[in-house]
């Protein structure tokens, strides 16, 4: 009988290699004569909760614009699920699996509650143009299938008290809740979040932290989370990334990035 193959062992005992689901390599990004990221290096996993921080300008939200396909990359490569993303459109980079929130909320303000999580559902599976004009079967099975899912959503949010109203007559945290259910709709493998909890009072950002676990834990996301509060950050992310002019000066665990001089430096203006 042959020996047992050790565990992360394949046939012949090599050892497997894992290939994250993202994973962002030697990326740089250049504005005329102002390097915004430089050699920025990142991976993460689905059931990831990482957290990107550093000082206002530091390069983040560049991050999250390059790999929702808003920017070009100058160099290096954006990998996800073995399959280069660098440059393509972000419509394209959202139908393979990224969605993301911004800094200033984006709903549809003329649209209901429902409405904006309905609307954000993969259209790809609607039954075509000839179903959606003549209302076939297949087509009204799929669209009812959509709106109990959306009422789901809404419902996982604690929104579905409020579907038939407008998405702006919502209270400001209500409305952070509904960007992330619309962008969860999309039923992407990475959800990045960009200061989802600017401007919240603290009860609101208690709320949010537990939001974002449920989320990681109920669908499985890789998360990747770009935020200011530094105690939403440390009590709910994993490791930590830290940029401070384009560079990435830290990475590790919430108390590592706390006890870093470097990142007390940046922070700070001085040294630690």
């Amino acid at each position: 009988m042959d020996a047992p193959q050790a565990c992360g062992a394949q046939p012949g005992g090599k050892p497997l290699i894992h290939v994250p689901l993202l994973e962002i390599t030697n990326l740089c990004v250049q504005f005329g004569g102002l390097r915004a990221l430089s050699q920025f290096n990142f991976a993460l996993d689905p059931g990831d909760l990482v957290g990107l921080i550093g000082p206002n300008g530091a390069g983040k939200t560049t991050a999250f614009n390059v790999v929702t396909g808003v920017y070009r990359p100058s160099a290096g490569r954006v990998i996800l699920d073995g399959r280069s993303i660098g440059g393509r459109k972000p419509f394209q980079v959202n139908r393979l699996g990224v969605a993301r929130t911004f800094q200033n909320i984006r709903l549809f303000e003329g649209m209901s509650v429902f409405d904006n999580v309905l609307v954000s559902f993969n259209r790809s599976g609607m039954g075509g143009v000839a179903g959606t004009l003549v209302r076939t079967p297949g087509h009204e099975r799929i669209e009812h299938n959509r709106e109990c899912e959306a009422l789901d959503l809404l419902a996982v949010f604690g929104l579905a008290g409020r579907a038939d109203d407008l998405s702006s007559s919502l209270p400001y945290g209500q409305q952070r809740r509904l960007e992330i259910a619309r962008a969860l709709a999309t039923r992407p493998r990475i959800l990045l979040l960009d200061e989802p909890a600017a401007g919240m009072n603290p009860q609101e950002k208690v709320d949010l932290m537990e939001m974002i676990r449920l989320l990681r834990d109920r669908f499985r996301v890789g998360i990747w989370l770009i935020e200011h509060d530094m105690k939403l950050v440390m009590s709910i992310c994993q490791r930590i990334t830290v940029l401070d002019h384009g560079e990435t000066i830290a990475v590790g665990t919430p108390q590592e990035i706390q006890d870093n001089p470097k990142v007390i430096e940046a922070y700070l203006g001085g040294p630690a």
